[in-house]
């Protein structure tokens, strides 16, 4: 009798054709809870498909990435983001040899716990809970424990360990990056890079902030005059750079990066977005209400607990846990409309 295997099985084999130090998803640590594999989908389809389908996934296309409460339908979202951050990490993961899905599942799932109104909801949080807030433990928290009312998604240890591993904080591209238990979740970490250093940049430029012309003469002699020349040039320059994962490298010195030249170039550009975009916004009436609606939030539901959702009451957490984790899973119109009722009582 022919011998049958699954689909995925056959995707599995597949992936034999990857590079040496690519993950393969029948070798994945596992998942928190074991359960029967899907006979369709490899352990990394499957997870991308849960954090498609998760609510914190919907929500993100309301969450602020920079500009809060934009007039324009074009600036980025929070949603629009994560979507050029898997695209770019697709791209590289693809030219590299490494897992696909794998990446994508990661790259999608990297800013499902960030808070609305951007890095200045971030700060607020921060500042406010005792344990303080950082969005990639955010993020790990909603896919463990917050989506599908307290069961989490289960996801594998791989796509985890990226999306709690994503976040590089204020350091610069070419220092130290942490923890990352794969190539793949590094690609990500890159990707998010490149993703927010361009289209932060388009936006600013959309916004009138800056012009074109205003960027360093070296970014745009080196790295290009437009958006799309400024990203191939990032991602050329990462593959090119990162060949040796492909599997002609020592695995222990193995790193996805750029070159010193297009790093240095990164680099300046992010430090302009600093001096010119970043940091002036953070002095906006518009930054400024974010604060107070954050700042009320927390301190309303601080002291009346039995306002929090149903879903919160049940949870054996420390109020200060539950009021972060509902504030923080809130879109930017949701914020503002519960602060303004909540202000009326």
């Amino acid at each position: 009798m022919e011998c049958q295997i699954s689909i995925r099985e056959r995707s599995e084999e597949a992936e034999e054709r990857l590079s040496p130090y690519a993950v393969r998803s029948r070798f994945s640590r596992g998942r928190l809870k074991w359960e029967e594999p899907c006979p369709i989908r490899t352990a990394f389809q499957q997870d991308r498909d849960r954090i498609i389908h998760s609510k914190a996934f919907r929500r993100l296309k309301h969450k602020t990435q920079v500009f809060i409460a934009p007039l324009g339908d074009h600036y980025v979202t929070r949603l629009t983001h994560t979507l050029e951050v898997s695209q770019v990490a697709r791209t590289i993961a693809r030219a590299l040899s490494l897992n696909e899905d794998l990446t994508e599942a990661i790259a999608l799932g990297h800013d499902l716990g960030h808070t609305p109104f951007g890095h200045v909801g971030e700060q607020v949080l921060n500042e406010l809970s005792p344990g303080g807030f950082r969005h990639n433990e955010q993020s790990l928290r909603v896919v463990d424990f917050l989506e599908k009312d307290g069961r989490g998604l289960n996801l594998t240890w791989e796509v985890r360990d990226g999306i709690f591993n994503h976040s590089k904080s204020q350091s610069i591209l070419g220092e130290d990056w942490g923890e990352v238990g794969t190539l793949e979740g590094q690609v990500c970490k890159i990707a998010d890079f490149v993703a927010y250093i361009n289209h932060d940049t388009g936006d600013a430029i959309r916004a009138g902030i800056i012009n074109e012309d205003d960027l360093p003469v070296s970014v745009l002699t080196l790295l290009g005059r437009s958006p799309s020349q400024r990203i191939n040039t990032l991602v050329r320059g990462i593959i090119e750079s990162s060949w040796g994962v492909t599997g002609c490298g020592d695995l222990e010195k193995l790193i996805i990066t750029m070159s010193p030249q297009v790093v240095r170039e990164a680099n300046i550009l992010r430090q302009f977005l600093f001096d010119k975009v970043y940091i002036p916004s953070l002095a906006s009436n518009e930054t400024k209400q974010a604060r107070k609606v954050i700042q009320f939030l927390y301190s309303y539901f601080l002291n009346h607990e039995k306002k929090l959702p149903q879903e919160y009451t049940y949870r054996d957490d420390a109020i200060e846990r539950k009021v972060v984790d509902y504030i923080a899973g809130m879109t930017d119109q949701y914020a503002l409309r519960m602060a303004e009722e909540l202000n009326r009582v």
